[in-house]
Formats: structure tokens, sequence, C-alpha cells
């Protein structure tokens, strides 16, 4: 039974006391009507039970690390642990940074006050102030004064939340995943130090970090299909962006020699371990330069990455050693292929014979399906050391440039890690007549409209108003990540990837 006190003029209310609770412990009879009944108690006393701005002393692990005996602080965070002993309770408070530890004595904050605890959940968020001590133990403790509900949490935390290891909670629920998993956390924060590291080397290099639409009128740059969407106002199909390249390569006509962008690609394809629609990617233009600069700065920017997230250029992936020392090995794509007796414009019927022969499968010569075929080529060499691939065919590479003297074989080459394709550079074809012509041939055979939907007539306009020489790089972050991370999946080091629809109400 709910019972009102008044204490210094304002209505508080108590209830019965609850079970006595450890940090591996849920309430066995909390739900989220049990929650309800404390949200209406704490209003009926009221206490506000959804508060605003809290001034704290410092994040939690700042007090535990700069603790001073009967400092007076404020702290924030969520309640992970609840410990009751008669008229003593001690409590977790948890935020961002830390874990520290709460203690309430009923003979020091008076009964009111000690009671309100009893209206508390694992998951409110709360503030409190009080004095720094510590315990027998040592472990640095807030001897609690004051208590702030700052959001009632009207849900339970999942069963075994500590250590929440069901993927579909984890991905669908990612707050919980954060809430949960520490380690997790952790890996998100990394994320964000990848990105400051990548920044950094380029910008030390002399790159300008520049932004490019995310909606085309013509999708060009990659390979792959594009998510459409409609501009009301201009009566308008536009295409979310397959790859900034087109746009980044107009700012080398317009006399910006280095430029990169750290940009969010969209491809309407499947999904997997490796692939989601939605992605992030390092894409770098430098002029004057060509794919062997490129070379050298993807290496820097991946060992500057590895330094900083792993301290170390060796460390485990898969459970296998990955070394990323220096110098990084070579295999030329042209060769191969000739070594099985295939050379550029083989017909479609004897590349796929030939390779079938050999236990390798593809279907067709897309982008896609080359990737496959180096994979299955190299990738044992790629496993443990970075392998580039080089000297692609001409017709697999429609925006490089042709070797010089062989124009059957471009300038190019695909970085794979790991067992992975992690990035794609080469030197970029400036001949607006060469390029309007690689871009015809693909489109061979379209009908007249859809050419003229898909030739990117901007783009070839800038050319013909001449693009300095220049090598250009593109980096999958999402891969990278998985890579410096040590994860297993691209759903674990994208923060909210796409699911396949779940008949689970709260899903999304």
């Amino acid at each position: 039974m709910i019972e009102y006190h008044a204490w210094n003029g304002v209505v508080f209310c108590s209830i019965p006391p609850g079970p006595t609770l450890s940090s591996h412990q849920t309430p066995p009879q909390d739900s989220p009507e049990e929650r309800l009944r404390k949200l209406e108690a704490l209003r009926a006393g009221h206490i506000a039970p959804y508060g605003g701005r809290f001034a704290r002393s410092g994040p939690v692990h700042a007090l535990v690390t700069d603790f001073a005996p009967e400092r007076r602080v404020t702290a924030a965070g969520r309640l992970v642990a609840r410990r009751g002993h008669g008229g003593l309770i001690f409590a977790d408070l948890r935020d961002s940074t830390g874990k520290i530890q709460l203690c309430l004595k009923r003979d020091q904050v008076g009964e009111e006050r000690f009671r309100i605890f009893d209206l508390l959940d694992l998951g409110d968020v709360i503030g409190v102030s009080g004095t720094l001590f510590k315990t027998k133990t040592g472990e640095v403790t807030i001897l609690t004064e004051d208590v702030t509900v700052l959001a009632k949490a009207l849900r339970p935390l999942p069963e075994k939340w500590h250590g929440l290891k069901d993927v579909e909670i984890r991905y669908r629920q990612r707050y919980l995943d954060l809430i949960a998993n520490e380690d997790v956390r952790l890996a998100f924060a990394k994320r964000s130090a990848l990105l400051g590291s990548v920044r950094t080397t380029l910008e030390r290099r002399g790159f300008l970090e520049v932004e490019t639409p995310m909606m085309h009128v013509v999708p060009g740059g990659a390979a792959g299909e594009p998510f459409v969407t409609h501009h009301a106002a201009l009566d308008l199909d536009l295409y979310l962006r397959l790859a900034p390249e087109l746009y980044l390569k107009r700012l080398l006509v317009g006399g910006m020699d280095r430029v990169y962008e750290l940009n969010r690609s969209f491809r309407n394809e499947g999904l997997s371990t490796q692939h989601n629609p939605e992605f992030t990617m390092l894409e770098a233009y430098a002029a004057y330069e060509d794919y062997r600069f490129m070379m050298t700065l993807v290496q820097d920017v991946i060992c500057e990455a590895a330094r900083a997230l792993r301290g170390s250029l060796t460390f485990e992936f898969r459970g296998q050693m990955i070394d990323l020392s220096p110098p990084w090995e070579e295999v030329s794509f042209a060769a191969a292929m000739a070594e099985l007796g295939l050379e550029p414009g083989a017909p479609e019927e004897t590349l796929t014979r030939v390779l079938k022969a050999r236990g390798i499968r593809v279907a067709g010569r897309s982008r896609s399906q080359m990737v496959r075929l180096v994979e299955q080529l190299f990738e044992p060499k790629a496993r443990t050391k970075p392998l580039f691939v080089t000297d692609y065919w001409t017709e697999l590479s429609p925006l490089a440039r042709s070797v010089p003297g062989r124009p059957e074989i471009t300038e190019r080459f695909e970085l794979f890690i790991g067992g992975m394709e992690v990035a794609n550079a080469y030197s970029e074809l400036n001949d607006p007549l060469e390029q309007r012509r690689r871009f015809e041939a693909q489109l061979e055979g379209a009908p007249a409209r859809e050419r003229a939907r898909l030739l990117d007539e901007g783009f070839l306009e800038a050319l013909e108003h001449g693009m300095p020489p220049a090598g250009g790089l593109g980096v999958g972050i999402d891969r990278l990540a998985m890579l410096l991370l040590g994860q297993p999946s691209i759903k674990d080091v994208i923060l909210f990837p796409l699911l396949r629809p779940s008949s689970r109400p709260e899903s999304t």
C-alpha cells in the first residue's frame, strides 16, 4: 500500500520495501505494469520522473580516478545494480565512462528519502549528490545525500542483460546492447577514433575534406543498383549516391588538388557479413599523382590507424594473425588470367568455362563477380598479409587510365586484407573522348531513353575543361573497422545495420 508523507513542505510517497537485489538479479515482479505503478507513485508524491539539466562534477571515471576523501560530488547515470541491507542500500551507477558505487543510509538521509529508492528500478537514470569515501575493500563510493530521478525506465532490461548475447536484440535494439556490453561501447568509440585517425593522416598530407551531394540525377561513379527517390517540388527522380567519385573529380577540374570525403553511399543489393546497403566510404583524390602514390597513401592510412587503435601492426582477425608491416605484396590480375589462358575481351562463355574447370565459379563479368574471382584466385595470399592486386583489364575499369602502350590493361589496384577487399584505386582517366567512348560501350544495346538517362553529360563536360592527371582511392571504412576492431560481421561495426523485418512488435 502506498503511503504519503510530508517533508519540508513537499509530499513524498513510500511503498512497501521490495526484494533485495544483486547486480545479476532482476526483480521477480519487475514488469512494465509494476514500473508504471511506481511512475504514478512518483508523480503522486510530486517527484518529477523526467528531469532536466543535471550539473555533474564530472564523468564517473574521473570521480574514481581523481578520488579525494570527503570531496562533495554530483554524478548521473543509469542504476545498474542494487543491494539492500536493512537501513543500508548499496547501488551501482554507470555512465558512458564507468561505474561507481552509491551508499544510502536511512539514519543519515531520513526515512522519506530512503524510501524513495523503493520507487527506483534497474535501468532508471538518476542523479545523486554526496561525498566520496572508500569502503573497507577500497571501492570508491558516493555517500549519497540526495537522489534526483532523471528518467524513469518503463521497460525492464532484458533478462540476463549483463553480457547480453541475443543477436536479434543486440542489432535491433542497439541501445540495449550498448547498455549491457561495455566492449560494444568501446568498439564504437574506437570506430570514432578510426575516423579521426583517417582525417589526421590525410590532412597532414595536404588533403581537404569536402562534401558532395548524396542525391544524384545520374547514378554513376560505381557499379551497382541504386536506390530511387523522388523530389516532389521538381517532380524529379533522383538516386541515392552509389559513390561520390564523379563529383570529387569535378573539384579536381576546379583546381582543388587534394580532396577527400568520408561519405555515406548506398547500393540496393543484398545483406551479408561484409555488405550493408548503406555504408561508409573514404574517397580521396590527388592531382598530378597516380595509383602508385595511392598505394603509399592507403598503406599509411591503414598502418597509422592500426597503431592508433591496436597499438601494433600485428593482431588477430577471424582466428588468424594479420601482419600489416610493409612492404605489402603485389600480384598481377592480368598475368594470373593469362596463365589460365584468358585474355582481355575473352567471350563470357569462354571465361565461365575456363574458370569452372579450375573450380572457380562466377556469374558473368560484373564488378561484384570479378571481386569474387579475385578473392578465389588470391585469397590464400591475402589472409595474413595485405595484398595489392594490380593490372586489371580495362573492360572492368571504365574510369581508370590505361597502362601506356597497353590499352587493354589499367593502372589500378584492389587491396585485400584478411580475405576481404578493403580498398580500390587507380590512375584516373582524364581523356574526355575516351571516357565518353567507355561510357557508351557500357550502355551499348540500351534503349536511347535509357542511354540519355544514364550518360553523365555534366561530368563529361567537366572533363572537357581539362582535369589534371590524378590518382583516386576508395576505402571501405566499415570493412576496415571490422579488421582493426576484430569484428566478424559488418553489423558489429555499424550502430544500426539494416535487418530483415521482424514480427516482434518492439523491433524496427
